[in-house]
This record gives C-alpha cells, structure tokens and sequence, in this order.
C-alpha cells in the first residue's frame, strides 16, 4: 500500500478521554504532530521539543520515522501534513506520559499484528515464492558451474524480475490480484506436433540421429498430464500454470537421449504460439528469448522439492510477459 492509500483505524485510550484517526501504511501506524499532542494530553510545542531531541540525540533518524500525507482540514482543503510513525510516538510517549505511551503502544502493537495477518499479507504466499527464486538461482549457480554465457543470462533474468517484485509489492499492499492469467480453453501440442518439430530441428540444426530419439513413453506423459481435470475441474487452470509446467515437465522427464533442454523449449513456444502467450498486443515478444533459456536452466538444475516454487515463478513471469 503506498503512502497516499493508507488505511484509518479508531483509537480509543482506556479512559476514553483520547479518540483518533490512525493511518495504517508501510506496515506501521502514523500519527499528525497535533494528534500526538491529543494523545498525551499537551501542547504542540512541548511536543516539537522532544521530537527534535530525539532526532538531535539520534535515538532515531527523522527521515525513516517522518513522511508526509495528504489530510483534509477542517475548511476542506487538502494539505500535505508531516506524520510520525509508531517508534517516533512511543519516544514521544516515554518523555511526555510513560503510561499513556505504554498503553498506545500495547493497543498498536495489537493493531498492527492484525492488520499484517489479515490485511497486506493477502498474498504473501505468493510474493514468498517469488523471492525464494532469488536464493534459488544462488543455489542452483553453487550446485553447477555454468558457462559464461549460461550464468549471465541467469542471472540477468532472475535480476530482472527481482525489481519487479516492488511491483508485486505494491499490487498486493493494493489488495489488487495481479490477474496475468487467461482461464480460456487451452489447446493442446499432440505428439506428432513434436515429432515434426524434432524432425524440423534434426533438419535445420544438422543434429545427430541421437537426437530426440526417445528413452521412453514420458513425453505422452509431459503433453497429457497439464490437459488433465478432476471432478470437472482443470489441474492447472490457466493457459499460463499449464504452459509453465509443460515446460517443467519436458525438461524433468528427460524423455530423449539427446536434446532434452532445445526440446522442451521448442514444444514450450509452440504450446505459447498456439495459445497466445508469445506476443504482446503491440506483437512484441513476451518472453524474451534469454528469458527462455534461463527458465529451461533453471529448471534443469532444480531440485524436485523446488517445483512449486519453480513452476510459480514460470507462471508469474509467462503472464508479466
């Protein structure tokens, strides 16, 4: 939630002598210089005086506990009003009147507790599993020396979409679901599509005769499992959770003797084609294509109890595309 979406709560003192508005927003509570002069019961002046002693003895640094909010005065006008947030109040507290800043605080403390369970933290799964691929990429570059090339379009990747998780961030302190997916009808790659697609890249790449022959019966196991419903319901709903684990799927199952990883990524953008995940409105890429070869690594040097965490963040990155 920015600055200017805060949330009012009421406060009440024990005595019900003291009632105010307070802000709830960047995860503390945030008072006005003349409602922190409500709350002690004392002139504004003396109030000025103990902010700017606790700022002159460094007891805390003014620009992380000061902000300014918009605030409707009492003739209608909107003015930008400096705030204080919660430890430049109980500082306050503690020199003005100790046990009415005792009491504030026990009852903010509660407040906030409340607020960041039930309120900003709606999606923190999510943007818990977003930042985990950060440690993730750490990990897997630990596990494997890549190439040059290899880690830095890793890391470039994984670099790019950290920044924007202060996007997500403040999407979710909106209380605003970020909505990158489509629930329309998915359409399918079947296998002889891979086969040609295998037969075309043998042909174009000059690849041995090893390549893209199969170990196996996975892939009918790769293209099947993200079209699978249960109860009438789709497993993965959205073309996006399906494109992120088709791709997951075909590099996993390692269904080839040669040419998983070029493989997978080749069924993946044409299950992206045909369902309308590769461009966007403009006919831009929505993937780029160091995007794609750092997903197809990651995945490759992922451990099995990292694929939720994989597969979300694929999801997310598909539908941010």
């Amino acid at each position: 939630m920015s600055k200017d979406q805060s949330e009012l709560v009421l406060y009440t003192s024990a005595d019900g002598t003291v009632r105010l508005d307070v802000r709830l927003t960047e995860e503390t509570l945030w008072l006005s210089q003349a409602q922190v002069s409500d709350l002690f019961h004392t002139e504004r002046s003396v109030i000025t005086k103990h902010l700017r002693n606790v700022f002159n003895s460094g007891e805390l640094d003014k620009m992380s506990v000061c902000a300014k909010f918009a605030h409707t005065a009492s003739d209608g006008k909107t003015y930008q009003t400096q705030f204080y947030n919660l430890d430049a109040v109980i500082s306050v507290g503690y020199r003005v009147n100790s046990k009415r800043g005792t009491e504030f605080r026990i009852w903010a403390t509660n407040v906030l507790r409340q607020h960041l369970v039930q309120g900003y933290t709606v999606n923190e799964k999510r943007l818990k599993e977003l930042k985990q691929t950060l440690k993730l990429a750490a990990d897997i570059s630990a596990r494997k020396a890549l190439t040059g090339d290899e880690a830095s379009l890793l890391l470039q990747t994984i670099s790019e979409y950290a920044a924007a998780l202060d996007l997500l961030d403040d999407y979710d302190h909106q209380r605003v679901t970020i909505g990158k997916t489509s629930r329309r009808q998915a359409k399918p790659v079947i296998y002889a599509e891979v086969m040609d697609l295998i037969a075309a890249m043998r042909r174009k790449f000059g690849a041995s005769d090893i390549f893209g022959k199969a170990k196996d019966h996975s892939l009918h196991s790769s293209l099947n499992t993200i079209m699978q419903s249960f109860d009438g319901n789709d497993l993965y709903p959205s073309v996006e959770e399906k494109a992120a684990h088709l791709l997951y799927f075909m590099v996993k199952n390692h269904s080839f003797v040669d040419g998983n990883k070029r493989i997978a990524a080749a069924v993946f953008l044409r299950f992206a084609d045909k369902n309308g995940l590769l461009r966007d409105r403009k006919g831009g890429k929505r993937i780029a294509d160091n995007a794609l070869v750092a997903m197809t690594l990651m995945i490759a040097e992922s451990r099995a109890q990292e694929k939720a965490v994989i597969t979300a963040m694929l999801t997310n990155l598909i539908g941010a595309g």
